[in-house]
């Protein structure tokens, strides 16, 4: 009885470990240069790995940029949507609680900063 509830404790380990072992973290959009133009966020995003739970952190100066999370189309397009407010503290966190694609732009000056590159895609694991 003794060896069955070892060997359960053992295999429980093993199934909740991985879980515990992966720490979130807080990914700064753009490092120390922040959210800002001629900036090349795709660059900054490759070879990085997203997982639910961890964040995102738009800083910028407040007034000068905002942050819009969009859809695909909205983000080739540079479409500031309508139905949706602005991101707009200079220090905008953002959780990600749920995987897949996300895609962030600046709608400043009606989406010619999003047409500058100042646009953020991502993708989210489990």
């Amino acid at each position: 009885m003794a060896l069955v509830q070892f060997i359960s404790a053992i295999v429980l380990a093993f199934v909740t470990l991985p879980s515990l072992a992966r720490a979130t973290t807080t990914h700064f959009v753009g490092d120390h240069y922040g959210w800002a133009l001629n900036f090349d966020y795709a660059a900054w995003a490759k070879g990085r790995h997203f997982y639910v739970g961890d964040k995102l952190v738009f800083k910028y100066p407040r007034g000068y940029h905002n942050v819009y999370k969009v859809s695909g189309p909205e983000f080739n397009y540079c479409k500031v949507p309508q139905a949706t407010e602005a991101l707009t503290s200079g220090y905008d966190v953002i959780k990600l609680t749920s995987p897949g694609r996300k895609w962030y732009i600046c709608g400043k000056a009606h989406g010619k900063h999003c047409q500058m590159g100042q646009k953020l895609f991502i993708f989210v694991k489990p």
